[in-house]
């Protein structure tokens, strides 16, 4: 199967991701954010969320907080039909 292909199939499904504001490779990061949502509960320190998850993802802690401030945003509701 070539790209195009898998394109051409989810090009609605991505164009409305893409509208509301998700970005592809947000996908990779589901984990990170449910194990940050955790450790939240848990009471943990936000500096030392940021630490760890930083670590165990192989990212900057910058990113960290960049996505958790993202996947945790609302979506564009100018863009939801």
């Amino acid at each position: 199967m070539e790209i195009i292909e898998i394109l051409k199939f989810n090009r609605e499904l991505l164009n409305r991701m893409h509208d509301v504001g998700i970005r592809l490779d947000d996908y990779q990061y589901v984990d990170l954010y449910n194990e940050y949502q955790a450790m939240r509960k848990r009471g943990e320190k936000v500096t030392y969320i940021v630490a760890i998850l930083s670590d165990k993802y192989d990212i900057s802690e910058r990113k960290v907080y960049d996505l958790v401030k993202r996947l945790n945003s609302h979506c564009k509701m100018d863009a939801v039909p």
